[in-house]
Parts: structure tokens; sequence; C-alpha cells
């Protein structure tokens, strides 16, 4: 009986230990792929209500391709082009459009656009901002100017409830 006793408490001692110890591991947060996939698909379907073929890709904080949807015919170039938009924006936390802005009026942060070959300074990149926390970066890229391109991004951000940046 007092082996038994022993043998519980003991056990107890470690479960306590083990949940008290992975307690403190940190908490993320992230975007679930089937959000992700209405995201893109709601970008691509604004796009091709004006008339245009485009791609939307969705990656998550580390840059990596959750969701990406081409449009029937969208030029090949707009899967990368969508793709980088959506990576630039999530690893700089900014929207691609004011990067661009901001690398041609300050010429010594220029390199910023050479730091890897998936950064792409034009417009139609967001981060996916929700609750105050970057989860992702949105890009959209085929449409005929950065305008475009960003009108059918945040019909992406809406599906996600993520913050509107300013047009």
């Amino acid at each position: 009986m007092k082996n038994r006793k022993q043998i519980s408490l003991f056990t107890l001692g470690i479960a306590f230990f083990v949940s008290s110890s992975f307690a403190a591991l940190p908490q993320q947060s992230y975007l679930p792929s089937e959000m992700a996939n209405k995201a893109v698909l709601a970008a691509v379907e604004q796009c091709k209500q004006d008339g245009y073929n485009i791609s939307a890709a969705i990656v998550d904080k580390a840059g990596v391709v959750i969701a990406q949807l081409r449009a029937d015919n969208a030029g090949p170039h707009t899967i990368d082009s969508s793709k980088n938009k959506a990576y630039t924006s999530a690893s700089l936390k900014e929207p691609t459009q004011k990067l661009a802005e901001l690398i041609s009026k300050f010429p010594n942060i220029q390199a910023l656009r050479d730091m890897n070959s998936q950064i792409l300074m034009l417009g139609g990149g967001f981060p996916i901002q929700i609750n105050g926390e970057v989860v992702g970066g949105l890009g959209v890229g085929g449409a005929p100017g950065v305008k475009l391109d960003e009108k059918c991004a945040r019909a992406g951000l809406k599906v996600l409830k993520a913050e509107m940046y300013e047009k």
C-alpha cells in the first residue's frame, strides 16, 4: 500500500513537472489553410468580375505558400509575382506598394529589394494582420496596374477580416 502511494505521488509529480514545462512554450497564431483558400478565391473572383485574369497567393509568416490560385488564362508570370508579393509583405510587414514608394524616395535603402530572390517591390501585396498580429501575406499579380491588383487583394483581406490598408 505504501508503495502504491509513493508511485502515485511520483506520477503526480512527473505529470505536474511535464505540464508546467510545456505550459511555458510560446503560443503562435496562424492562418488556417481553409481560410487562406477562401481568401485567394475571393481575390481571383474580384478580378474576374473586373475583367482581369490574375493569380493570388497567401504565405504564412515564414513566407511558405499556404494557398495559391491562378485564374483561367492568367499569364504564367502571375504565379511567381503573386507569391513574391505575398512573401515580401509578410516578411517586411508592410504593403508592397508602400515599400516600392519608400525605396524610390530613399535611394540608400534600395538594397532592400535585393535581399533575396523572393523580394518583389511592386504593389499588390499586403501583410495579413489579424488582431494586431501579422500571420502572413497576400499577393496578387496580373491585373493591368497596381491599383487593380490591390483592389483584388483587398477582397481577399476582407474575407479574412484582416486589417484593411488605405487605398
